[in-house]
């Protein structure tokens, strides 16, 4: 792991008996980056974030994340990262105050803290009116953009999301990337999984993987540049039918 490096991954093997979700993964996100880990439905994506959060071990290879080892140091690694899964952030039977208390204390954030942080946030995104609104009662765009908030709310180092954006309209998609872009400026890496290929142009550097392996890797333009494509969706492809 170098200097500027906050994720670093080599040989990282997951097999599920006999088949290899993840086959000799290797690369290293810099602090600050916002990395996207591109692939389609089914590439290995989602397993290999599972490892990176400490919720899963490899078959084998190295993996550190934020300097700490993720064989030994899973809590260390857990109190430095946040994490906004694809499926489930927030808890639909309680109300946005309820679902950002509740992440806050987790993360072990003080109350008066909690209660100025709280005030902070709803204003910025414009949902103070809904503080007592339950979860499943407000808009799909709010609860992506709630979820990526709590996920942030104890300013971690990195936080990992895992396809953030699905079902979610293209405006909503792009205030959910200003999000982004704001954590990236108060020196959170975001390291984040999808399936758009035209969410990768908003990223740093991006890798493709297919069928668990790593096929491409670099900056969007190098990209299309060295595919000879218009479009990262172009870049895609042309990877795919290879």
């Amino acid at each position: 792991m170098t200097d500027t490096s906050i994720i670093s991954v080599k040989n990282l093997t997951k097999m599920f008996g006999d088949f290899t979700a993840n086959d000799n993964l290797t690369f290293d996100v810099k602090k600050g980056e916002i990395f996207g880990f591109l692939g389609a439905n089914g590439a290995g994506k989602t397993t290999a974030l599972k490892i990176f959060c400490g919720l899963s071990f490899p078959t084998s290879g190295e993996v550190k994340i934020a300097g700490f080892d993720i064989y030994k140091e899973t809590e260390k690694i857990k109190k430095n990262i946040g994490y906004m899964s694809q499926k489930f952030s927030l808890y639909e039977d309680l109300t946005v105050k309820e679902n950002i208390r509740f992440y806050a204390k987790i993360y072990g954030i003080s109350k008066n803290e909690i209660k100025n942080k709280t005030e902070e946030l709803l204003e910025k995104l414009n949902f103070s009116h809904a503080l007592n609104e339950r979860i499943k009662d407000i808009p799909l765009g709010w609860k992506q953009k709630l979820a990526f908030s709590t996920a942030v709310f104890h300013n971690p180092k990195i936080v990992f999301l895992d396809e953030p954006t699905g079902g979610v309209d293209p405006i909503t998609r792009r205030q959910f990337w200003d999000l982004i872009y704001e954590a990236a400026e108060n020196d959170i890496t975001v390291f984040v999984t999808t399936h758009y290929m035209d969410e990768a142009e908003y990223c740093d550097r991006v890798s493709i993987m297919d069928a668990g392996r790593i096929e491409a890797i670099g900056k969007p333009e190098e990209l299309m540049l060295q595919y000879n494509a218009d479009t990262m969706d172009e870049v895609f492809l042309k990877i795919a039918r290879q």
